[in-house]
């Protein structure tokens, strides 16, 4: 690749903690590489998006692109993460793409909540699959995103004891073990 992103890059962005996001955003033609940006933080799959993460990091891949559109497409991701994120990036040549631009993007750290639900996206189902009765309406994807359930604690959590005395005593090992002291290549000389 041409900048290679290691394991480094990956703790770094995954160290902001929380939900995490991954996309694959594919295009060819005029605008490809925004295209590209734009369908990986926008998939319909997706019932997320990157909007606030404090960790992005991307790759974009093709067979020939420029600098022009690694900017391009690091322009509209940055511009859907948190203003203060930390963006990380790399670049290959895959010659398997052609005239074709692949960014794959990964997301953290959605500002200690879980990544933001899209409008539109959680849809009630039409009838229920298993039944085939018309689902109630408790049971519908947005009135479950209305009424977060909340259960109160009754108490809090409490620390366990930590012994300070090692698992192990001095005392169980034999110190007449003299002979061991000396590495056996030596004692044979």
């Amino acid at each position: 690749g041409l900048i290679n992103l290691d394991f480094a890059d990956v703790k770094a962005v995954m160290s902001h903690a929380g939900s995490a996001l991954m996309a694959i955003g594919r295009a060819a033609g005029e605008d490809r590489a925004v295209k590209a940006a734009q369908a990986a933080i926008a998939s319909p799959l997706l019932e997320v998006s990157i909007s606030g993460a404090k960790g992005v990091l991307f790759n974009i891949a093709g067979s020939d692109y420029t600098l022009h559109e690694v900017h391009q497409a690091a322009s509209v991701i940055q511009e859907a993460a948190d203003p203060d994120a930390n963006i990380i990036f790399g670049a290959i040549i895959d010659e398997r793409l052609q005239d074709e631009l692949q960014i794959t993007v990964i997301a953290t750290g959605f500002e200690g909540r879980s990544a933001t639900v899209r409008q539109g996206s959680a849809r009630p189902l039409s009838r229920d699959i298993s039944t085939g009765r018309q689902p109630s309406p408790e049971r519908t994807a947005e009135s479950r995103l209305e009424q977060p359930r909340t259960e109160p604690r009754s108490e809090p959590a409490t620390r366990r004891d930590v012994r300070d005395e090692p698992s192990y005593r001095r005392s169980d090992f034999n110190d007449d073990d003299d002979e061991y002291d000396i590495p056996a290549f030596i004692r044979r000389r």
